[in-house]
C-alpha cells in the first residue's frame, strides 16, 4: 500500500490529497528517509510524521484493506511518539494565547506584568 494511502487509512490525515502533499513537502519519513507519496509500506516499517509541529513516530503492524474506524487503528500501527513532543506543543499554546495582533498598540502595564509572570512560571 502507498504511504499516503496508509496515513489516510490509519487516520493521520483527513484526506489523501493532504497526505500526498505532506509527503511531497518532506514531512513523512520511512526508516529515516524522506519518501515520495508512492512509496510502499510494509509491516515493521518505522514512520515519522511531522504534523501540527509534533513529530509523531509509529511502527506499522499490518496494512489495512481500506480506511478503518478510529477504534480499529491500533490493530495496524503502534504509536511510539515520546511524551516530550506533546509537552512542547503545550508550550506553543501558551505562546499563542499571549500573541498580540498587529495594530493593537503597545502592551499595557497589566499586559506586561502578565507576560512577565508567564516567563517566570516557565523558568521554574
Amino acid at each position: 500500500m502507498r504511504i499516503d494511502k496508509y496515513l489516510w487509512c490509519v487516520r493521520y490525515y483527513k484526506t489523501r490529497s493532504i497526505a500526498t502533499t505532506a509527503c511531497k513537502k518532506g514531512h513523512v519519513k520511512v526508516n529515516g528517509q524522506a519518501v515520495k507519496p508512492s512509496r510502499d509500506v510494509f509491516a515493521t516499517d518505522k514512520i515519522e510524521v511531522r504534523k501540527d509541529q509534533v513529530n509523531y513516530s509509529l511502527t506499522v503492524l499490518d496494512v489495512p484493506p481500506n480506511r478503518v474506524g478510529a477504534k480499529l487503528v491500533d490493530l495496524y500501527r503502534v504509536d511510539t511518539t515520546p511524551k516530550s513532543a506533546f509537552e512542547a506543543q503545550e508550550l506553543l499554546k501558551y505562546a499563542k494565547d499571549y500573541y498580540r495582533k498587529k495594530g493593537t498598540g503597545r502592551p499595557t502595564k497589566k499586559d506586561r506584568r502578565d507576560i512577565d509572570d508567564i516567563y517566570k512560571e516557565n523558568e521554574s
